[in-house]
C-alpha cells in the first residue's frame, strides 16, 4: 500500500510511502481492540475509593433500644448500617484495576486500529518537521493546512520535539506524541491521524517484532 507524502504546508511532495499490509491493511479484530482498551482505562483507574465500614466509624457503641419488641429491625450501635449516617455495608476498598494482556493481542489491537484509519481515509502522512520556537499560531497553520484544524487529530512524531510537543499543548483538539508513546486507545479516540516518514518506519519495527 502506498500513501502520498505531504509537506506541511498541506502541498503533495510527489513522493509515495510504502505501508507495510501486515500492519495497515489487515482485517481488524474488534475484540483484541475491546480487550487493549479495556487495560489502558483500567490501567488509568486509580482505585482510591473507600468508605468506612461498621468497624471504621467513630461513635458510641451504646445498644439504642432493646433487642426484642420494637416492632423494627434489630439495631445496635448509631454506626449500624440501617440508620441514615451509619455504616456501608461492603463498602468499596482500594484496589488495583490493572490486568495482563499478551503482547501479541496488543500488537493485534494497534494494527486493526491503524486498518481501520486506512480504511477510513483518516490516516494522512507528511515529511519530519521542527519549528524554530514554540508557537501555537504555527500549529494551526500546520492543522489548517492538512485540513485537520475542526477534528480531534493526534500527531505521530519519530522521535520527541519539544518545541513541535509546546506549540501543540494549548489546543483542545490536538495532541502530539511520539512512536513509544502510541495505543490503541489514542489512535481510536481520534478522528484523524498524522504520521510523520519516520514515525512509521519505528511503528512497523515495534508491530513486526
Amino acid at each position: 500500500m502506498e500513501l502520498s507524502v505531504y509537506t506541511i504546508k498541506g502541498e503533495d511532495t510527489g513522493r509515495k510511502i510504502t505501508l507495510s499490509d501486515s500492519i495497515f491493511a489487515i482485517e481488524p479484530n474488534d475484540h483484541a481492540i475491546w480487550l487493549d482498551v479495556k487495560q489502558y482505562r483500567a490501567n488509568n483507574r486509580q482505585g482510591t475509593h473507600k468508605a468506612k465500614e461498621r468497624s471504621e466509624m467513630s461513635g458510641s457503641t451504646r445498644k439504642l433500644g432493646k433487642q426484642k419488641g420494637g416492632g423494627g429491625a434489630r439495631r445496635g450501635d448509631i454506626n449500624s448500617p440501617l440508620l441514615a449516617g451509619g455504616a456501608r455495608v461492603f463498602g468499596p476498598r482500594p484496589r488495583d484495576y490493572s490486568f495482563k494482556l499478551n503482547k501479541k493481542v496488543k500488537a493485534l489491537a494497534r494494527k486493526s486500529a491503524l486498518s481501520y484509519k486506512v480504511t477510513e481515509n483518516a490516516l494522512i502522512v507528511i515529511e519530519d518537521f521542527s519549528f524554530e520556537a514554540p508557537k501555537t499560531k504555527d500549529f494551526i497553520s500546520l492543522a489548517n493546512n492538512l485540513k485537520v484544524a475542526d477534528k480531534k487529530s493526534l500527531f505521530v512524531l519519530g522521535e520527541a520535539n519539544k518545541n513541535v510537543y509546546l506549540s501543540a499543548r494549548n489546543l483542545p483538539k490536538v495532541n502530539v506524541i511520539t512512536i513509544s508513546e502510541l495505543n490503541t486507545y489514542k489512535v481510536l479516540d481520534s478522528k484523524s491521524l498524522i504520521l510523520t516518514e519516520s514515525s512509521i518506519a519505528g511503528i512497523e519495527s515495534i508491530l513486526n517484532a
